[in-house]
């Protein structure tokens, strides 16, 4: 009974204040930027929804904390804390419909990121007030794959297809083939190139050699494996994710031999990040007096309040040094996570035993 009672009031103000959040942020949004956007009502339309879904990546875990906060000021008020605690039920009963449900829509929320529409929302909500398009071409696109050095002058990831293709070839330092195609198309895993230009160079330059030699070749494929998302994320320096995208990138990456700590930064923030929710919801509950006989419900409003935001924007600057590469990603993702599990864990089973 309790279960039941509690996890629907901690819904339902849950739901109240996500709500809240996401359109105030959102309506403040569209009135800084309405002037910039596109005047096609679907557009408009399409950015309001990329930023509600960014919104709700952002304030999610705000709001189950808060809610949570808000649910216990209702117990109190309502004396129903005090009643749950007269038949029986113990603080460690009263905080698991808390934990438990916090925790489901934390996994809710951390499968989400397998969705591009919500991973990547706030990149295509700029895009669209930028460009008019949620997914503008990327240029002058350049990286090594496989010891070959390859340029994109032009790479549109919607359409899976890139323009001016060059792919350098070395051997021993020395440039030894490049390979010229005016584009090439994504498919069956590997990136196509109809006709190309072949130039190869001998190995020993003399008078005797001869020369540079120019060959014309069809059907040639590159990028094994290597999908245009993925491509406009790892080399333009992105960090959302989607997790498919993050999990393919860092197995792919690392047989090249190259540094994948954005990606493993990304990947924390998606699947460790979200944890200390419950965490918090935990270290919190147990500062709680049973009674507003014993509380000052307004101080203790606010220094709930004030306690999550400082927790939340201290681990929201120590991902953005994570980002960019300031700090290590374990250092700025998963040690303060950590550490919070670890408080939250001390106080369950202090009250646990106590009860």
């Amino acid at each position: 009974m309790a279960f039941k009672y509690i996890s629907f009031h901690y819904l339902k103000y849950f739901s109240v204040i996500l709500i809240a959040l996401v359109m105030f942020l959102v309506g403040f949004d569209y009135m800084e930027n309405a002037d910039s956007l596109s005047q096609s009502a679907n557009l408009v339309l399409i950015y309001l929804v990329y930023k509600a879904f960014f919104a709700i990546d952002m304030l999610l875990p705000l709001s189950l904390i808060f809610a949570m906060v808000s649910t216990k000021i209702f117990l109190i008020r309502s004396n129903a804390l005090v009643s749950f605690y007269s038949l029986g039920y113990s603080r460690v009963d009263v905080l698991k419909p808390f934990v438990v449900v916090s925790s489901t829509i934390v996994v809710i929320f951390i499968s989400l990121h397998a969705l591009p529409s919500f991973s990547r929302a706030d990149e295509f909500s700029n895009n669209i007030r930028k460009n008019s398009a949620y997914l503008s071409p990327t240029k002058d696109l350049f990286f090594i794959y496989k010891d070959k050095y390859i340029y994109f002058s032009q790479m549109l990831p919607l359409q899976e297809k890139a323009k001016g293709i060059r792919v350098f070839t070395l051997k021993e330092n020395s440039l030894k083939e490049v390979v010229i195609a005016k584009e090439a198309i994504y498919r069956n895993e590997s990136w196509h190139i109809a006709k190309a230009d072949i130039i190869t160079k001998p190995d020993n330059m003399s008078y005797e050699s001869l020369g540079i030699k120019v060959d014309h070749k069809e059907g040639l494929n590159i990028l094994h494996g290597f999908r245009p998302k993925m491509l406009d994320q790892v080399y333009e320096g992105k960090v959302n994710f989607t997790i498919k995208d993050a999990i393919d990138a860092l197995f792919l990456l690392k047989d090249q031999n190259i540094n994948t700590s954005s990606i493993k930064g990304a990947l924390y923030k998606i699947f460790v990040y979200p944890f200390f929710v419950p965490c918090l919801v935990v270290i919190i509950f147990f500062f709680v007096p049973i009674s507003a006989r014993f509380l000052n419900v307004s101080l203790f409003s606010f220094g709930a309040i004030l306690a999550t935001l400082l927790v939340w924007g201290v681990l929201f600057m120590l991902i953005e040094l994570s980002n960019n590469k300031t700090i290590s990603s374990e250092v700025g993702v998963v040690a303060p996570v950590l550490i919070l599990f670890l408080i939250s864990l001390r106080q369950w089973r202090k009250y646990r035993l106590a009860t």
